[in-house]
């Protein structure tokens, strides 16, 4: 069989599949690549696959892990409280303030290029309001996510770097030119803050000043034995400590969290007892984020080692008329959306990117302005079962995958439709040739 066409057989049915809720993700990633590995006739080497998607995936599965633990444990100290209770004063109990000022931490937060730390540091911030107040965590997953892809396409990001690497551009005049239509992405989205924010208030009204104060007060962890007031400015020069060696590179992401909770672990519950406890009351969360870390890596393994991944790219591009040649940089801007979906940003930008890249050559379109418009797709790209973080993301704010799909895939479609025109007009890409 077209080794394409059962590619996008493949990714179709999966989607189907947890969409419908017929399926849970975890199962899922690994029954459905293996019965269409097992169709495209490379049973024989379908372990090699899984192992090798296994192995590219380990580092982030590890990283996730010990991150996981590490902020638990801050947020079990009481690190975060006087944010918390300090946030829930400065909004007066009016949920559209606490929409708004999730655009602008998340934003902030993105800046360090990492998504799972910024879904961590932003979850652990925000969600005691959004629960306290009892808006929809949908609306917070829904803009923490979408801000999230809009920022990861600086420098530093993983994106732009890829985009650079696979066509050997710098990644500054990469990205300079893309900041209008960031901007632009930015403002779309604080007027979807407010849109929410008004549905909000018509539902939940405003909390009084009293209640809000008394919300305040009440801004503790969720275990009251595991606190430690006296320890916060060690914890808050820890997580400084993190966040800095983070940015700098110095170390492995998977590295440094594991010592950073090596650490809190010896200063603020030296006990064996101790420590034990508060690796159980997080191990739920741990074993359902990083399970499914795995179980994407044989997805991503067999989907790349049958060639369904190559398979696919040539048989879009080759689907492009000559006609529409000299639009390729828009071309490439709206297929960027649904690949970096359906596959890895790897296999978008190493396999496919490049095939884009030279069919644009043909018609006298740069290299730069294929990559600058590769990155549009990036807020959609967030969405798919195949990025670790978003299983972080829908974990911690204790929502179901499928429904957080449905409900933020027309708002983040419509941020990267808004920055690939700002794109167009601050020609980061022209839109003919």
């Amino acid at each position: 069989m077209n080794l394409a066409l059962l590619g996008f057989l493949m990714v179709a049915t999966f989607m189907t599949l947890i969409m419908t809720k017929k399926m849970t993700p975890l199962v899922a990633l690994i029954v459905i690549p293996s019965v269409f590995g097992v169709i495209a006739g490379q049973s024989a080497g379908l372990g090699d696959m899984m192992i090798e998607g296994i192995k590219n995936l380990a580092p982030t599965g590890v990283m996730l892990l010990f991150a996981i633990l590490f902020f638990s444990i801050m947020t079990d100290t009481g690190l975060f409280d006087p944010l918390v209770a300090r946030l829930i004063r400065i909004v007066h109990g009016d949920p559209m303030l606490i929409l708004i000022g999730s655009v602008v931490l998340c934003a902030l937060v993105s800046l360090d290029g990492d998504g799972s730390t910024t879904y961590i540091i932003t979850i652990a911030a925000l969600l005691p309001l959004y629960k306290r107040f009892g808006m929809n965590r949908l609306y917070l997953c829904c803009l923490l996510m979408v801000t999230s892809g809009v920022m990861n396409l600086t420098p530093w990001g993983g994106p732009t770097a890829r985009a650079a690497s696979a066509l050997k551009l710098d990644p500054a005049t990469l990205f300079l030119p893309l900041i209008p239509g960031m901007i632009a992405g930015l403002a779309f989205l604080v007027g979807l803050a407010v849109w929410f924010g008004r549905k909000e208030r018509r539902r939940l009204g405003h909390v009084s000043v009293q209640q809000s104060h008394a919300m305040a007060d009440l801004a503790v962890s969720q275990y009251p034995q595991a606190r430690r007031p006296r320890l916060i400015w060690f914890n808050g020069a820890l997580v400084v400590a993190l966040l800095t060696l983070l940015v700098w590179g110095l170390l492995p992401l998977s590295v440094l969290m594991m010592i950073a909770f090596a650490i809190a672990m010896i200063v603020n519950y030296p006990g064996v007892a101790e420590q034990k406890e508060r690796i159980a009351a997080h191990a739920g969360n741990v074993l359902s984020v990083v399970s499914l870390i795995f179980a994407a890596g044989i997805f991503t393994g067999i989907l790349g080692g049958t060639g369904m991944v190559e398979a696919m790219s040539k048989e879009v591009v080759g689907f492009i008329p000559p006609a529409l040649g000299p639009y390729m940089a828009p071309i490439t801007a709206l297929l960027s959306l649904p690949f970096t979906f359906f596959i890895s940003n790897d296999a978008f930008y190493f396999g496919m990117l490049p095939i884009l890249a030279e069919a644009g050559a043909h018609y006298g379109v740069e290299p730069m302005a294929i990559a600058r418009a590769s990155l549009m797709g990036q807020p959609v790209h967030l969405l798919s079962p195949l990025v670790p973080s978003t299983y972080l993301l829908v974990s911690l704010a204790g929502i179901d995958l499928a429904d957080h799909q449905r409900f933020t895939l027309l708002p983040a479609a419509a941020v990267c439709i808004v920055m690939t025109l700002v794109g167009m007009i601050a020609l980061a890409f022209p839109l003919v040739a």
